[in-house]
C-alpha cells in the first residue's frame, strides 16, 4: 500500500530523475506527471527546486577539484581514490 498519491510519486521521480542526469528518466517522468494531472507550471518548479538542491553538492565537488589543483599537485593517494588502481594493461579510467 502506498501513501503517497500518483502526483506525489511522480514529483518526487523528477526530483530523483534530475538528481540522477538520467535524461531519459526526465523525458518519461514529465510524461508521467502531466499525465497524473501536474501542470506544467507545477512540474516547472519541482524540477527548479530540485536543480537547487543539486546544485550544492555540485558546488561542493568543484570545491574540492579546484582544492586539489591548487595542492601545488600533491598525487592522490590510494585511499583517496574513488576507483581502485587499474588492472595492468587496462584503460586508466575512475568511473
Amino acid at each position: 500500500m502506498t501513501t503517497l498519491t500518483l502526483r506525489e510519486r511522480e514529483l518526487v521521480a523528477l526530483g530523483a530523475a534530475l538528481a540522477s542526469n538520467c535524461v531519459p528518466c526526465i523525458e518519461f517522468h514529465v510524461s508521467a506527471a502531466r499525465k497524473a494531472g501536474l501542470s506544467d507550471a507545477e512540474i516547472g518548479e519541482a524540477i527548479a527546486l530540485a536543480d537547487k538542491i543539486r546544485q550544492v553538492p555540485a558546488a561542493k565537488v568543484l570545491d574540492a577539484a579546484t582544492a586539489q589543483l591548487a595542492s601545488a599537485g600533491a598525487p592522490a593517494t590510494a585511499t583517496s581514490a574513488c576507483c581502485p588502481p587499474p588492472a595492468a594493461g587496462a584503460k586508466s579510467s575512475c568511473c
